[in-house]
This record gives C-alpha cells, sequence and structure tokens, in this order.
C-alpha cells in the first residue's frame, strides 16, 4: 500500500466508496463528487498497485492499482457549504478539515485509516494548520470511528444536528503541535 494524491482517475470508484458508506457519509453522484473534489485543497488515497501476473509484450509485470480509502481536506475559505465545515470556520480557529476519509470493507484494520491520516496531520503541520478537524455521527451511531479517532488524539469540541435534525455529529478536532 502507499499513499498518494487522489485525482480525477479516480472518481469512478471513489464515487462507489462513498456511496458504500452512506449514511457514515452523505450520498453524492459523479457531478457532486467531482465538484467536491475541486472545493478541496488536498485529497490522498490510499491504493494497492498490486501485481496482475500479466507479463504482456515487454515481460514486465503490470500494476493494477486498486483504491483502498481515500481522504478529502479542505482549509478555511472554501465556498462549501457543509453545515459542520462552516461550524469550525465559525469556531474561528486555524484548520484542515477532513470533509470524509473512508476505507473499503476488506481493507479494514490493515492500516489503511492510520496511513491517510498520518498524510493529513504531516500536510496540516506543513500548511502552519492550528489543528485537523472532523466530525463523526453520534445518531447514527458510529462508535468504531469515534474510538478510532480518540486513539488519534482527536476531541470532543462541539455537537451539533444537521442534515435537517436526522443527524447528530461530534464535533473533533486534534490539535498540532508546529
Amino acid at each position: 500500500m502507499h499513499i498518494r494524491e487522489l485525482t480525477v482517475a479516480d472518481l469512478p470508484a471513489a464515487l462507489v466508496l462513498n456511496n458504500a458508506n452512506v449514511p457514515a457519509v452523505s450520498p453524492s453522484d459523479e457531478a457532486g463528487f467531482a465538484r467536491l473534489l475541486e472545493l478541496t485543497d488536498l485529497a490522498f488515497a490510499a491504493v494497492d498497485s498490486g501485481d496482475t501476473g500479466d507479463t504482456g509484450e515487454t515481460g514486465d509485470s503490470s500494476k493494477v492499482e486498486t483504491l483502498l480509502g481515500y481522504v478529502l481536506l479542505m482549509r478555511p475559505g472554501a465556498d462549501y457549504p457543509s453545515e459542520n465545515y462552516r461550524w469550525f470556520e465559525a469556531r474561528g480557529t486555524d484548520f484542515l478539515y477532513v470533509d470524509r476519509i473512508l476505507v473499503a470493507d476488506e481493507a479494514q484494520n490493515q492500516g489503511v485509516g492510520a496511513a491517510l491520516y498520518a498524510a493529513v496531520f504531516d500536510a496540516a503541520i506543513a500548511k502552519g494548520a492550528a489543528e485537523v478537524a472532523c466530525e463523526v455521527n453520534v445518531d447514527p451511531p458510529n462508535p468504531g470511528s469515534l474510538r478510532f479517532h480518540a486513539r488519534l488524539g482527536f476531541v470532543e469540541v462541539g455537537r451539533q444536528a444537521t442534515k435537517s435534525d436526522t443527524i447528530v455529529v461530534a464535533l473533533l478536532a486534534a490539535p498540532l503541535e508546529n
């Protein structure tokens, strides 16, 4: 597995992964997801470059990348209407916002999320951000994500109802030492 920039070519696989994880994230269509990618400041992909075993005409093995997970990040000032993003903007800190981080079911508990977050924290420090911010559903509950984020140093800094009061989220922040 390695971490690289998420690109437009990853959009189909990223969209499938996104929609397989509703309600932990909002559903999207291709146009909406492409727009979301345009708003991001950074986006990382965790990929497995598996060997297909096909040596082809050149005798070299072909590599096929499989998207194991991804993370979308935004800085303050994005034209993004998310209630949760806006909550962090109103808070007035310099942050790097994790709009979504997803790991494919078959890649769960293999260090993919931790590797993505290592890239996030490195990027946040490089950009001089004071904290990394995100939200996790508490209703409907997502206890695994809350435990994962707590292990990474995130603490709850607020809570709010979103989506016309159909979802309640814990607003989390991990302070950075720059």
